[in-house]
């Protein structure tokens, strides 16, 4: 199972074990890490918008052209943000950071 640490705006850490096939989004949100996940995964909002040290993003992979429009309307956008959503997790992503944008 892989272990994810989730950062919060606030700067605290917090490692979360994972199932394998969950989405960030979903661990994000039922660990109560400030990720909504409005629309349940289906990609037509941004409320699980995550960003990532150059390295994890990296290994994660360019988003789709429907992500990448979806993420335009991500406050806080980064060169390294992603839609916590779309990115289903395995034992090859274990150690991946993930950072919560600051809502403001």
């Amino acid at each position: 199972m892989p272990v994810i640490t989730y950062i919060k705006p606030d700067g605290s850490e917090h490692e979360i074990e994972a199932r394998d096939g969950t989405s960030l989004m979903e661990v994000g949100r039922d660990s109560n890490m400030g990720i909504e996940g409005t629309c349940g995964g289906s990609l037509s909002c941004a409320s699980c918008h995550v960003y990532f040290d150059e390295a994890d993003y990296k290994k994660l992979g360019a988003p789709s052209e429907d992500e990448s429009d979806m993420l335009d309307l991500s406050f806080n956008l980064t060169p390294t943000s992603r839609l916590g959503c779309q990115i289903k997790l395995d034992e090859k992503l274990s150690g991946l950071r993930v950072y919560v944008p600051s809502d403001f």
